[in-house]
């Protein structure tokens, strides 16, 4: 689309099923690498990515030649099976239905890169499900905390 031009800057968070925390510091950087190239294979631009053991934040330019939601399953179910077919936790692993994607302005960008770096300290002092509540109601969205994500069954 040559005569096209965006400026998409896109905050992803996604969970770990029953936000268990089976993401390893073994292997979270190899994970990163997966998903980054998932998304570059897209043409869409890498600008942060990192988590904890139970979810991941992703910042990316996002190209408008595919959707978000088609980009966040082709991510979710690539890095699943990635991970399982490397056998990398005991117990089959899989990601939480569903995602929070925030948009921002290129000022705020580097604040954002700031924070999503910052997982590991951020979380020290609060939960993913207080952290994730809070993006729901900084950016209005409307929700039913019920949905939000699933508890064990």
């Amino acid at each position: 689309m040559p005569n096209t031009y965006t400026q998409i800057h896109l905050q992803i968070v996604f969970a770990v099923k029953y936000r268990q925390g089976l993401i390893e510091k073994a292997w979270k950087d190899d994970l990163y690498k997966y998903i980054t190239g998932t998304i570059q294979s897209y043409d869409h631009k890498m600008l942060a990515i990192n988590g904890v053991e139970d979810h991941i934040h992703i910042l990316i330019g996002m190209r408008p030649t595919q959707s978000l939601s088609d980009l966040l399953q082709d991510i979710k179910s690539g890095s699943s099976k990635w991970i399982n077919d490397n056998k990398l936790t005991k117990r089959k692993f899989a990601w939480q239905e569903g995602y929070g994607a925030f948009s921002y302005s290129k000022s705020h960008v580097p604040n954002v890169i700031r924070y999503i770096h910052n997982q590991e300290e951020h979380h020290r002092k609060k939960t993913f499900l207080e952290e994730y509540e809070e993006f729901l109601k900084k950016f209005e969205v409307d929700y039913d905390r019920r949905y939000i994500f699933k508890e064990p069954e």
